[in-house]
């Protein structure tokens, strides 16, 4: 859970509103794991951001931020890869888009693999081949393309931070890869 936006704007809450709605209620987020793949649909790269959070740990992460009131999960899986991909990212999200899991993030430790301190949040996680040029955007330092390989290496699976490496491995499995 890695979106820190807060401007009052239509959707969102202030910060005092959303650190309240966090105290009292599950919260729902979007989380994409961004691919290339081939002109048969085989996987050949996997994007992983690099992120400083909260604690000013520097660390890897998928594509994630919270769905908007009012707002479609197809809507708020490209309005997030566009912000953290950039907007010439070009994401394939598809009319009705299907979860490849859910994740539920606890604050307390060790309920689920998947930790937010801040807040209960439920995740519905995406895997999204994306065409067009990537840069990172708002808070993510890079985007790094690996292959289905490189991205298993316990070195970067040890980078990824909340039980984000074990929605990457569902992810793969998933993809078969």
């Amino acid at each position: 859970m890695t979106d820190v936006t807060t401007a009052t704007q239509a959707g969102w809450l202030s910060r005092e509103e959303m650190d309240a709605a966090r105290e009292r209620l599950p919260i729902l987020y979007v989380d994409a794991v961004p691919v290339r793949v081939d002109d048969h649909g085989v996987v050949t790269g996997v994007g992983l951001l690099l992120r400083a959070g909260e604690d000013g740990q520097i660390k890897r992460a998928l594509v994630s931020g919270r769905v908007l009131y009012h707002e479609r999960v197809r809507t708020a899986l490209i309005r997030h890869l566009e912000k953290d991909l950039g907007p010439l990212a070009l994401p394939r999200v598809p009319p009705a888009p299907q979860p490849f899991t859910i994740a539920e993030y606890f604050p307390t430790p060790g309920v689920t693999p998947f930790h937010d301190p801040r807040q209960h949040a439920v995740s519905l996680a995406y895997v999204v081949p994306v065409e067009g040029d990537c840069s990172p955007q708002q808070d993510a330092l890079e985007l790094t393309w690996f292959s289905p390989e490189e991205v298993r290496e316990p070195t970067v699976m040890s980078e990824l931070a909340n039980g984000q490496s074990v929605l990457l491995q569902q992810a793969l499995a998933h993809l078969g890869v």
